[in-house]
């Protein structure tokens, strides 16, 4: 019925910028100074090397998406293409990351407010909850207003900061750390001053940073035309990789030498400072809290929808799946809203090397959801040529991509094993596919029970 149909509200703009978004985050401003202290200037070869697996698997899902029109996410591709189960424990799993991603955004919100205001960090915490829920409750229009203008700050902030990089490289301008030059990005150590180990090290904080990307897809459903907006967002993928992060590095890395900047503080704010720009801490607090409330804001949306669709297909309560006169699912929203705030509560009782633990789990359940695209890819081409001979998006270099990029992301999860800070997560997070399967089973057995006494 069309009361039980999300509504296609998002614009081309909207998906544009939402894939923009999706794309630049706390990964970024935040996590960048961690992963450069690992891997030094060779980050640029990381950033890129993940940016291009990352693009493959939103080819491969771009494709599968058109490829039929009831499509509204990636669970639903993979009951088709790998059964119930993988869909449930994918849906779940998606579901997850996002929630995992998301508590760590909302408490950063609190924090970054009290850069301005000595208030417990709770308060603006809980406070953008409200709002973010109140605004999603009313339109999915709402989601996509916010995260255009979100994602235009950000956007703005990276294209000052190359702006401003070029112009202090054209002139030679001198900082506290010497001269602004392309020879700051290998003069201290070399491209790999930490070896391949710090190099390959930095990929788990790489991984986070991209997390977020297929939100392009989990949109499609409420797109206008989706047959021309999501493959005009995702072939823009590479562009904006190689432009925001690969530009954005370089230009950090040309004023501030890798060895001065701190994996406790974000690159941008040291960078601003550098140039003279006396506002500058206060400039990029704005914009990393924008940029957290932005992530929070794709989180509140990417996990009720995820809820809504599990529902859907008969592997979540009935409830989650009611729309409101808005055609949006409201109680979908009201339940991540709720668990984000215990989230948010819990997260503040919580050692501050939880945050790595939390990242870590994202960044290893978005793997998990970025493999289970790209197998079903591969299935989707083996029985269903003919879908793929008439696809106008066809995915390149398939299958033999495919395998390079699970074998990519098989190589992240075993370097993970050699990190201490990673090594916990990876270790902690099968325990929660376990508990996927004991209750896909447990509800299994319960629907056939109550199919036998209905027929009784």
């Amino acid at each position: 019925m069309a009361h039980q149909e999300l509504q296609r509200n998002l614009k081309n703009r909207h998906v544009q910028l939402i894939a923009i978004g999706g794309t630049i985050g706390t990964g970024l401003f935040l996590g960048s100074g961690k992963a450069i202290q690992l891997a030094g200037p060779s980050i640029i070869f990381a950033y890129l090397i993940v940016g291009m697996a990352v693009f493959f698997v939103m080819r491969a899902l771009g494709e599968l998406l058109l490829s039929k029109a009831g499509y509204q996410s990636f669970t639903d591709i993979a009951e088709d293409y790998l059964g119930p189960r993988a869909a449930f424990v994918t849906g779940w799993t998606y579901w997850f990351c996002w929630i995992m991603t998301a508590m760590a955004d909302v408490i950063a919100v609190g924090v970054y407010t009290q850069y301005w205001f000595d208030i417990p960090q709770w308060v603006p915490a809980v406070i953008c909850l409200i709002v973010l829920l109140g605004l999603n409750l009313l339109t999915v229009k709402n989601f996509g207003e916010l995260e255009f203008w979100f994602a235009l700050i950000k956007v703005v902030t990276i294209l000052a900061l190359i702006a401003i990089g070029v112009i202090l490289l054209v002139v030679g301008f001198k900082t506290d750390t010497g001269e602004v030059t392309l020879k700051n990005i290998w003069a201290h150590g070399g491209m790999f001053p930490n070896g391949i180990s710090g190099f390959l090290l930095s990929f788990q904080m790489v991984v986070f940073a991209y997390v977020g990307v297929e939100l392009v897809g989990v949109s499609a459903a409420e797109t206008s035309s989706p047959e021309k907006n999501i493959p005009s967002a995702i072939n823009k993928i590479p562009l904006r990789i190689l432009f925001f992060y690969i530009g954005a590095l370089i230009v950090l890395l040309c004023i501030n030498p890798w060895t001065e900047l701190s994996p406790a503080e974000s690159p941008f704010v040291k960078t601003f400072s550098l140039v003279g720009i006396p506002i500058a801490a206060g400039i990029i607090n704005f914009v990393v809290l924008t940029s957290a409330a932005s992530a929070s804001n794709s989180g509140l949306f990417s996990t009720s929808r995820s809820l809504y669709n599990l529902s859907r297909n008969n592997q979540a309560p009935a409830s989650l799946a009611k729309l409101n006169k808005n055609h949006v699912p409201g109680n979908a929203l009201l339940v991540s809203t709720l668990v984000l705030s215990v989230g948010a509560l819990l997260s503040k009782l919580i050692p501050e090397q939880a945050f790595g633990i939390v990242t870590t789990i994202s960044a290893i359940c978005f793997i998990w959801v970025w493999g289970v695209i790209l197998v079903c890819h591969v299935k989707y081409k083996k029985t269903q040529p003919h879908l793929h001979e008439k696809s106008k998006f066809k995915a390149p270099f398939t299958p033999f991509i495919n395998y390079v990029v699970l074998a990519l992301f098989a190589i992240i999860l075993i370097i993970m094993l050699f990190a201490e800070e990673t090594r916990p997560a990876l270790l902690l997070t099968p325990l929660w596919f376990i508990l996927l399967f004991v209750l896909y089973s447990s509800r299994r057995r319960v629907n056939k029970n109550n199919n036998k006494s209905a027929k009784i």
